[in-house]
Parts: C-alpha cells; sequence; structure tokens
C-alpha cells in the first residue's frame, strides 16, 4: 500500500480590492455586494454587481454590514450605523 501524499496548501480567493490598501481588517458580502475596510488607509471599499467604489472612512471603524431587501447598504461602526452616502467617494 502506498502511503499518503501530503496535502496541497488551499489556495485563497484572489483580491478584488486595490492592491495598494493591503489587508483589510474586515470584509464580507452579501447578494452581490460585497465590501472589505482599511482601518490603517481608511477606505472601505465596496463592489456592487460589478462596480467597484472606494469610500474614505473618515473615523469610522466599519464592523459589519446589513443590507434590507432592495435598500442601500448600511455598515456598523464605533458611531452607529453609517450610510454610504454619508461617506465621501475617493479615486
Amino acid at each position: 500500500m502506498k502511503p499518503m501524499e501530503p496535502m496541497k496548501p488551499m489556495q485563497g480567493s484572489e483580491a478584488w480590492w486595490p492592491q495598494e490598501l493591503g489587508r483589510p481588517s474586515t470584509s464580507g458580502g452579501q447578494n452581490d455586494l460585497r465590501y472589505a475596510f482599511f482601518p490603517d488607509k481608511q477606505r472601505l471599499v465596496i463592489e456592487e454587481n460589478g462596480k467597484r467604489t472606494t469610500y474614505d472612512s473618515g473615523d469610522h471603524q466599519i464592523n459589519g454590514v446589513s443590507q434590507s431587501s432592495g435598500g442601500s447598504p448600511r455598515f456598523r461602526s464605533q458611531n452607529g450605523e453609517v450610510a454610504l452616502d454619508q461617506l465621501k467617494t475617493v479615486d
């Protein structure tokens, strides 16, 4: 009987956010939306229906998201809920 070969490491999914932002402290997604938050850069990156937008998160420390059906996503921070229209977009 041949010995079992070692398992190969699992491949992580490829990063979809701008590489210059580094690694997010939190990321996730639901429905057709995904997000990644970068506290050191004060950036929140959203990809919705294939369109990516970067926001200046200011002093918000994003730690989660909620989205009602058909509604805009709302993010949780130490200051309470934050809607995307409360944040400035950046290039």
